[in-house]
């Protein structure tokens, strides 16, 4: 009865939008309903009894689930919390986190226990806090004589159809061209191996060959893996320490992005399409995981005109 009510208020309120996002209007308005039945026992009697699971995909975990659990271990309202493989690094302060799932799946996004659904109109959660993962995870294992650059790639079905956005060879050749100078640059895009599939599948590139041959003075993420200084438990733990010392980010919208957004500093986002492009997620969204400025291009020549101004001429964001 309640859905049907919620539907038919946003179908009145924002019926001349698309149906593909519309839906999501519906699902704001759900996941705050279903708050409303937790009042009690997280602003009166605030005893540990929260029991977070979530096994869907990596990017709204990131942006609405980690943040979720986080307030509640603030509040001194959580219990426990489940997830994928690799990722108990993330929950580091949860007193007891679980590695259940072994895939992540498309049906799991939508557990309306948490603040949002995948995309929202309104990014105003009560229930959500920042999480201090760089300030938990810096160190001074990785450290070099110039900042740090993270690229962070992906080249991975989109809608059940080919990449859409992605650093292709020759934009990596740009960026690294006009960037090895002035940075250290760790490239990354993770092999299926490394971490927790979801329905989308993983494509090669044939960029890691071509980067050995022709800019050898990038350090791979996956080598950093097999040299583990740290002795990282896997690969996201290896990340999280990477990242914690890197102020300097390009990456792919996504959990690739969502990801490289939770470090400070500036994340140049790579994005073509999407809804993330009328939600606006990455003005609304992405700035609030960690205070980072978010530069966001829809093209591989706006890519471009943002490395010059703000890394190569190093321009502040206003």
């Amino acid at each position: 009865m309640i859905t049907k009510l919620i539907s038919l208020y946003v179908r009145l309120r924002f019926g001349k939008l698309h149906w593909g996002v519309r839906y999501y209007y519906r699902d704001t308005y759900y996941c705050q309903f279903v708050q409303l039945k937790y009042i009690l026992r997280d602003y009166v009697f605030r005893k540990k009894y929260k029991e977070i699971s979530f096994d869907g995909e990596f990017a709204p975990e990131l942006e609405f689930v980690l943040p979720f659990a986080y307030w509640h271990y603030k509040n001194g309202t959580l219990k426990s919390t489940r997830g994928a493989k690799y990722t108990k690094e993330m929950y580091f302060f949860s007193p007891d986190h679980e590695e259940v799932y072994d895939v992540r799946t498309n049906e799991g996004n939508y557990n309306y226990e948490m603040p949002r659904i995948l995309y929202s109109h309104n990014y105003n959660m009560k229930k959500w806090a920042m999480v201090p993962l760089k300030e938990t995870y810096r160190n001074d294992i990785y450290r070099f004589d110039k900042p740090i650059l993270i690229i962070a790639n992906r080249y991975n079905m989109e809608w059940n159809g080919p990449p859409v956005s992605f650093y292709s060879i020759e934009l990596l050749d740009f960026m690294i061209s006009r960037l090895k100078n002035k940075f250290t640059i760790i490239y990354n895009r993770p092999r299926p191996q490394n971490i927790t599939m979801d329905t989308s599948d993983i494509y090669d590139l044939d960029e890691f060959d071509w980067l050995e041959k022709t800019h050898p003075e990038v350090i791979l993420m996956e080598d950093l893996y097999k040299e583990n200084k740290s002795n990282a438990r896997n690969f996201n733990h290896l990340q999280l320490m990477v990242y914690a010392n890197a102020d300097h980010f390009i990456s792919i919208h996504g959990g690739t992005a969502a990801l490289a957004s939770y470090f400070k500093g500036i994340n140049l986002i790579l994005s073509k399409k999407g809804p993330e492009h009328h939600f606006g997620c990455f003005q609304k969204l992405f700035p609030k995981l960690s205070g980072a400025k978010i530069l966001h291009a829809k093209t591989d020549d706006e890519v471009k005109q943002y490395i010059e101004t703000y890394y190569v001429k190093g321009e502040n964001l206003q």
